[in-house]
């Protein structure tokens, strides 16, 4: 049987597994990603961790041929470089990382964006396993999603294809003005819908400072908080009515949400899928919305997926 690596490049970590080519993982690792030491540190600390599943894969019989990576940032997949970055990863922008992995590892590589490569995996093996046409979108710290046509992710002709937290959204406001976005524009989806945007509407309309983080927003709310409650039915509305609206867009045959807020549970995932059913045209009335299955190897096998295949 044929053996690979895929590689998840995220801006906290990267995540790496040796995959078989009926997708099962042989062997997996991580390391914390060098997001401070620029692109040369990123792909020297990737390889490293290649270099040692290839090790590890050896020493079980499989010998690995070639490595995928699924990678944060705009990516061209045709030429193996990263188009653009946040500062989550600095001195990422204009990295080869086809070229760099190709250098350091001796192997054939290829790479696309990390959310790509997550619905990749979903397409194949996960929660749209089976089928024609698939719309993956992930809310978590940001909002980002994937098209799957037949095995294959629409990119667009710039790669920015999967951006869906940056198109306008009717509740990403907050007395008239649009919510400042991370992409430097205002009153998109990922400004109301992000996990992070939950916490943030909370402290703006009163709530207290103290709570940290997302997760302490939703135990709040679970303790009768009433704004807390309020905030994230917001948040969910929004993520719901974006979906809707890309799916009458797109007519999946399937829709997979992934990310942290779709592990949430019921305050989160009701009023989302209500408002995203609101917004469907009627014959898209009965379209299969799911969560995500593969959770943290969703990804590695779907960068696996692009060298297998």
């Amino acid at each position: 049987m044929r053996y690979v690596v895929g590689v998840d490049l995220g801006g906290t970590k990267t995540a790496a597994g040796v995959v078989a080519a009926d997708g099962s993982v042989l062997v997996q690792g991580q390391v914390a990603t060098k997001n401070r030491d620029g692109g040369a540190a990123i792909l020297d600390a990737t390889a490293e961790l290649v270099r040692s599943l290839v090790k590890d894969a050896a020493g079980a019989g499989a010998t690995v041929d070639a490595v995928g990576v699924g990678s944060a940032g705009v990516i061209d997949a045709a030429e193996g470089t990263v188009i653009s970055a946040t500062g989550a990863i600095l001195g990422w922008t204009g990295t080869h990382i086809i070229a760099g992995l190709q250098e350091r590892l001796g192997l054939p590589a290829a790479v696309i964006n990390d959310v790509h490569a997550h619905a990749l995996g979903e397409a194949w093996l996960g929660a749209a396993a089976g089928t024609s046409t698939s719309l993956m979108v992930a809310f978590g710290t940001g909002v980002g999603g994937s098209f799957v046509v037949n095995g294959r992710p629409l990119l667009g002709h710039h790669f920015v294809g999967g951006h869906v937290g940056h198109f306008a959204s009717p509740l990403a406001v907050h007395r008239g003005t649009p919510l400042p976005c991370s992409c430097g524009h205002a009153g998109h989806v990922e400004a109301v819908a992000s996990g992070p945007a939950i916490r943030a509407a909370y402290v703006r309309d009163g709530g207290s400072a103290a709570l940290e983080d997302t997760r302490a927003v939703f135990a709040a709310a679970g303790l009768g908080d009433e704004l807390a409650a309020s905030v994230i039915a917001t948040a969910a509305r929004a993520a719901g009515q974006a979906v809707g609206g890309l799916a009458n867009i797109l007519d999946p045959q399937v829709v997979v949400i992934s990310g942290g807020l779709a592990d949430a549970g019921r305050p989160w995932w009701h009023p989302m899928e209500r408002a995203l059913r609101a917004e469907l045209l009627a014959p898209l009335a009965d379209v299969p919305v799911v969560r995500a299955a593969l959770g943290n190897t969703a990804a590695v096998v779907g960068a696996a997926s692009l060298v297998l295949s």
